[in-house]
């Protein structure tokens, strides 16, 4: 079976799965920046395609590889691949779902103490010789952390559990709201407790995002959203960025209503200058932190991608259904 990875080798030769299968299969590796010419170029007549979960795979690209049985992203994004294209077809299209969970986590909650710690100003005052300075402020005004703080998460997937569970350590009281309320076994081994979505901003000192970018969600946090935030809250999105409306984040940023925001997720991506949240960060140099979407990447996270993505390709190459279909195939 033919395999066209778009993804450098070297990540491959660190992260390949110790599978027998793997040994049966042709690898191709090849630029993920493309252009499609250079990828069909290398493997259109590949049997599988494996994509970074940023990369587009296109409804061209996919009707000009004709023996396509399976798109698998290596992330847990899917929401560049054509799902109906590949339907269509009756090509499986898969994710990695979970493979990223402790990682990202691990990094929302480090997102959320430096909101409330304000690490960003702190480091800003003591680079320019200003401790004493700092630490008279602080006392005068004393931050929350995150034991005392209420956390709203938007998404309750593998990775918003990993973040309930994290929270819960750090003494949190934590709620969440998914389209479909988890089982009360699940709830308590999180330490959450389900609340409708306008019900949550109203109650949360701390809102974070954890569900995928798709029709349904595409601007759920809007001006009307924002608007039911407790004033002086925060926002964290680990998640996608098409999930919240730029315009109404900015408005509530500005206005006060929000006292900050950490983001890991833009819509369009690679992010520019130009970008309003990127304008607004050098307005408020302070109340926004702009990570690169550099969650997922981790040792553990690229390892267990890299094992479901071979996993599933072992089960087409054993003519059986791959697991984590998300084209509803």
């Amino acid at each position: 079976m033919k395999v066209l990875i778009l993804e450098p080798t070297a990540r491959y030769d660190r992260y390949l799965p110790e599978l027998p299968a793997a040994g049966r299969m042709e690898l191709v590796f090849t630029d993920r920046e493309g252009p499609e010419e250079r990828w069909l170029a290398a493997g259109g007549d590949a049997d599988a395609l494996v994509a970074a979960s940023v990369t587009p795979v296109t409804g061209e690209l996919i009707a000009r590889m004709p023996h396509l049985k399976l798109i698998h992203s290596d992330g847990v994004g899917y929401d560049r691949i054509d799902l109906a294209a590949a339907r269509e077809r009756g090509i499986y299209v898969c994710n990695c779902a979970g493979c990223n969970a402790g990682p990202v986590a691990e990094l929302a909650v480090t997102l959320m103490s430096m909101l409330l710690h304000r690490t960003l100003w702190g480091d800003r005052m003591v680079r320019a010789g200003r401790q004493h300075e700092a630490v008279n402020e602080l006392a005068a005004h004393v931050p929350e952390d995150l034991s005392t703080c209420r956390v709203g998460l938007v998404g309750f997937g593998a990775i918003g559990q990993a973040t309930a569970q994290r929270l819960l350590a750090n003494g949190s009281e934590v709620f969440y709201y998914a389209r479909h309320r988890r089982d009360p076994a699940v709830e308590a081994a999180c330490g959450a407790r389900y609340l409708p979505l306008y019900e949550l901003a109203e109650t949360c000192d701390i809102i974070s995002l954890h569900l995928p970018a798709t029709p349904e969600s595409t601007h759920l946090l809007d001006r009307a959203f924002f608007g039911r935030m407790r004033p002086g809250s925060y926002l964290v999105n680990t998640a996608r960025g098409a999930v919240i409306d730029d315009a109404a984040l900015c408005e509530a940023i500005r206005s006060g209503r929000l006292a900050g925001a950490a983001l890991d997720a833009y819509d369009p991506e690679p992010v520019t200058a130009e970008h309003p949240l990127v304008r607004l960060a050098a307005e408020c140099p302070d109340r926004l932190i702009l990570c690169p979407h550099q969650g997922g990447i981790s040792h553990a996270a690229f390892r267990e991608a890299a094992r479901m993505v071979f996993a599933g390709l072992e089960k087409l190459m054993d003519g059986k259904r791959p697991e984590r279909v998300v084209n509803g195939l």
